[in-house]
Formats: C-alpha cells, sequence, structure tokens
C-alpha cells in the first residue's frame, strides 16, 4: 500500500504521524507538480495533503490528475471524541450543491462512514428548522428530494430532516421537537445545505468540542484521496490516515 504525502520531508506533524503505520509507504514529493505526476502512475492507491498547501491548490491537483468515478466529488469529516463518532458533509468543497449534487453527497459519505466504523448510517439533514418548524425555505426541496432517493435505493440506512442539530443528536431534545423522527436523537451522519454552515459546523467542533477530525477525506474520485487543514494536529493526520487506509 502507497500513500504520496508531499510534506513528508519538511512538515514535522506529517513525519511524526506516519510513525504507526508500519504496513503503509508513505512516498515524498516536492511540489504538488511533482505529486500529481506520481498520481497518474498505477503504482500509489492514495495521497494526503494540505499541511502546507492551500485546500485550493490540492483540490485543483486531484480534479485534473484523477479520473471520477461518481457524478461529482465532495467531502467529509470524520469526528470522533471518545466512543462519538459522526461524519459530517459537506464543510470542504461544495458551496451551495444542487439536490442531485446533494444526493451524491449523502451517498458517498454514508459509503465512507460505513466502510470506516461498520456502524450502521443514521443520517440527519441538518437545518435551523425541524419538519418545517421555521416555516418555508429553499433547502426543503432539495431536501425532500434527496429523501425520496435514499429511501428509494437504500432502504436500510435511516435518514430524516429536516431537523435541527439539537433534535438530530440529543434524544431527549428529539424527544420533544421530533417525536416520530426514526432516528430518535441518534444521528451519526449529519448532512449541511451549504458550504458555509458545514465549515462552521465542523471547525467548532473540533475548536470548541475537543473532536479529533480526519480529513476533509475528498469522495467521488477512482482513489481516496484527503485534504488536510493547515491547522491539523498530528491526531488529526493520524485519524485521517486510519480512514484512508480503511477505504483501500
Amino acid at each position: 500500500m502507497k500513500i504520496i504525502f508531499p510534506e513528508l520531508s519538511s512538515n514535522q506533524i506529517a513525519k511524526e504521524s506516519i510513525k504507526q503505520f508500519k504496513d503503509i509507504e508513505f512516498i515524498p514529493a516536492e511540489s504538488l507538480k511533482q505529486a500529481a505526476a506520481m498520481l497518474e502512475t498505477d503504482d500509489v492507491n492514495s495521497m494526503i495533503s494540505g499541511l502546507d498547501y492551500s485546500s485550493r491548490d490540492v483540490l485543483l491537483t486531484y480534479k485534473h490528475f484523477v479520473p471520477l468515478k461518481s457524478p461529482y466529488f465532495s467531502s467529509c469529516f470524520i469526528c470522533q471524541k471518545g466512543n462519538k463518532i459522526f461524519a459530517l458533509a459537506d464543510g470542504g468543497v461544495n458551496k451551495l450543491p444542487s439536490k442531485e449534487h446533494l444526493y451524491t453527497i449523502i451517498e458517498d459519505t454514508t459509503k465512507t462512514f460505513q466502510t470506516y466504523t461498520n456502524h450502521q448510517p443514521k443520517i440527519a439533514l441538518l437545518s435551523y428548522s425541524t419538519h418545517g418548524s421555521g416555516g418555508k425555505n429553499p433547502d426543503l426541496i432539495k431536501y425532500q428530494f434527496c429523501l425520496d432517493q435514499i429511501k428509494a435505493n437504500h432502504p436500510d440506512w435511516i435518514i430524516d430532516g429536516e431537523l435541527q442539530l439539537d433534535a438530530a443528536i440529543n434524544p431527549i431534545v428529539a424527544n420533544k421537537k421530533a417525536p416520530n423522527s426514526p432516528l430518535k436523537g441518534n444521528a451519526n451522519i449529519l448532512i449541511t445545505p451549504d458550504l458555509n454552515s458545514g465549515n462552521i459546523l465542523y471547525k467548532s467542533l473540533e475548536q470548541f468540542g475537543g473532536f479529533t477530525i480526519a480529513g476533509p477525506i475528498i469522495q467521488g474520485f477512482q482513489i481516496p484521496l484527503a485534504d488536510l487543514s493547515r491547522g491539523s494536529t498530528i491526531n488529526d493526520t493520524v485519524l485521517t490516515i486510519k480512514v484512508l487506509r480503511s477505504l483501500l
């Protein structure tokens, strides 16, 4: 198993993060351009970058040099603290996804989460509103489309929305606000309607909530990829590698 890690020669976090992965060969590169050339060969399985590069530069590299397998590409974060683990999307790539794009985000994020955790997916479509309590909202049209498509194509997945965050993850609040929700306040996959809310939520979990954050994991390409935040810690990077390894 070979993973390109361009910052490996120069970044201390990268050097420390790979020490426990004896089953993976990490390959450094002098630049994203050199790493991209390696991606075009069949000799590598994945790539992780972002500690010293902007998300824009990393994503453009992936977009130009790795073929898609899904209709769209997207990102998700795996957020872990003790026994608590969530997937969150899309907080890293798509500013305002269409209903079709949002469906692909939900589908690919759920598959990433299932592969890494082997947990039953419980998907919450997040909003400022719970089951219409906030009135009409353009996001609800997209959410209804996604609800219908997921229920038709993946009947074993549990999904509900729109839900406020507390009604999605807190059983006591869920019993008050959404007593008929199949999630019952136990969501483990959180879907946000846009990049603004997704990015703010993941950084809140990291900075205020003490969660270790993997990713963003970049989904939809023919190989698993990751774009670390330039603020990623060793623990974040280690978790990111663990998720990538599970996807290989």
